[in-house]
């Protein structure tokens, strides 16, 4: 089978996945594999219609996504919550479906109170923001964002990161579970795919929000987190042969403001051996977590994606990002892009971290499985630092299986061979994945919708 004959199957797929409200696209199902049970795979998630609105919006289809942004709006709590069993002000759903009511249709959002685990999605107002953003670009429809409603959404979201608490970083706190790993796998505080979503979201909020009276206490809290963020990431985050060095002899038990130990970080809490042979000289990433003598040295490729895509890494630290995916390609990307995070959590590590999580067992779904979904933001990643030859090489690994196999949610195994055990099928952000990553390298005009440059 050709390439045009393989997009056109999977935009043919694409099309297949849209849902309808009162006659109106109004998003994509999760996915629709007719040999397992729908579960909430048949509602449409924010974080997965990302990559789905993301490409309508590059072929001319921007009434979808149009119709999406309003409706997660309408979604979105905008009153203060007494009941702390309700979702909190400025929250966008974590999903939603289609319901009928006495022959009338409405919209049924998940907040997390559905979800496996009960965690509330904390990336899910971030992607609302730079989805909307992409939408702006793209369309020039300056006036939806412009209205009142959409205007107070922004500002709703922001009053929810950027809100008082207890923590001296400038970095988001969250749940474990929170992100696209929703389930426990060691990632409660300061995760890094949290961070780079929110440093972009803030970035995006700035193109966004008017200068307004209204909007000017924001725009100041914006300015005034962005810069810390990025020195603390870029610092504190960022792990090379010679970071590691400085880490490997910190001293402990330090007190006071100048200290170079921040975190407290043990030497014996650090696999340093193991990362003296994995990390090439020319590599380098920012590490999965931060913390109180925690420092998460598994490479999480969102976060890391997603880093190089809004500018929070600086141009070094991209290209030495990407010269570890392409060092260690049989590692990060083996048989099918790419890996979700790695190394994968085994032995006594899987069963305390994950709590015996037999879906999240070694090298499968989020404890080290490639997602394919992640193909579309190594090919802008790569795109974006004139690196277009990992992305090609990536698609064309993918090409090979992806029909074939039905389009999976995920692949399981050290080398991605095997089709994920509870995998499902005809999963909509693995198509919709696939044919953003062929867009991006056939015209890197389109890559504006997604990165920022320069400096803030």
């Amino acid at each position: 089978m050709s390439n045009r004959e393989l997009e056109e199957k999977a935009w043919d797929s694409l099309e297949k996945s849209i849902i309808y409200h009162q006659g109106q696209p109004v998003g994509t199902i999760a996915a629709s594999d007719p040999d397992i049970a729908a579960l909430n795979y048949d509602q449409c998630f924010v974080r997965d219609f990302i990559s789905s609105g993301l490409l309508f919006l590059i072929r001319g289809k921007a009434d979808i996504v149009r119709n999406f942004l309003e409706a997660t709006l309408k979604l979105q709590p905008k009153t203060t919550q007494l009941d702390c069993l309700k979702p909190s002000r400025g929250l966008m759903p974590a999903s939603f479906k289609i319901q009928s009511f006495n022959g009338h249709e409405y919209l049924k959002a998940d907040f997390g109170d559905h979800a496996i685990g009960r965690v509330a999605p904390a990336d899910a107002c971030l992607w609302w923001i730079i989805l909307l953003r992409a939408y702006v670009i793209s369309t020039e429809d300056k006036a939806l964002v412009q209205r009142d409603d959409f205007q107070e959404g922004i500002r709703l979201i922001l009053e929810l990161c950027l809100v008082n608490r207890f923590d001296m970083y400038p970095m988001m706190l969250v749940p474990d579970g929170a992100t696209m790993i929703d389930r426990r796998m060691g990632l409660y505080g300061h995760p890094i795919e949290i961070q780079s979503l929110f440093f972009s979201a803030l970035r995006a909020s700035l193109d966004l929000l008017l200068p307004n009276p209204q909007n000017e206490p924001m725009l100041r809290a914006i300015q005034s987190r962005l810069r810390p963020l990025r020195m603390q990431l870029r610092d504190n985050y960022w792990l090379d042969s010679e970071r590691l060095n400085v880490i490997y002899r910190y001293r402990v038990e330090e007190y006071g403001e100048e200290v170079l130990n921040q975190f407290n970080l043990y030497s014996d809490s650090i696999p340093f051996y193991w990362l003296a042979k994995w990390l090439p000289e020319a590599g380098g990433y920012l590490a999965g977590n931060l913390g109180p003598s925690q420092l998460d040295c598994r490479f999480f490729a969102l976060g890391n994606l997603m880093a190089i895509m809004g500018s929070l890494t600086d141009e070094s630290q991209s290209q030495r990002i990407l010269n570890l995916i392409e060092l260690r390609w049989s590692d990060l990307v083996g048989q099918m892009p790419m890996k979700v995070c790695y190394p994968a959590l085994e032995d006594k590590e899987w069963r305390t971290i994950t709590g015996a999580d037999p879906k999240n067992r070694p090298w499968s779904y989020h404890n080290g499985g490639s997602w394919p979904v992640l193909l579309w933001m190594l090919a802008a990643a790569a795109r974006k630092m004139e690196r277009a030859e990992l992305a090609y090489h990536a698609i064309a690994v993918a090409e090979r299986r992806l029909l074939a196999d039905q389009w999976p949610e995920y692949y399981d195994g050290p080398d991605g061979r095997l089709i994920g055990k509870e995998a499902r099928k005809n999963q909509t952000w693995t198509i919709a994945g696939y044919l953003l990553a062929k867009e991006f390298i056939a015209d890197s005009r389109h890559l504006k919708l997604v990165t920022f440059e320069g400096e803030i």
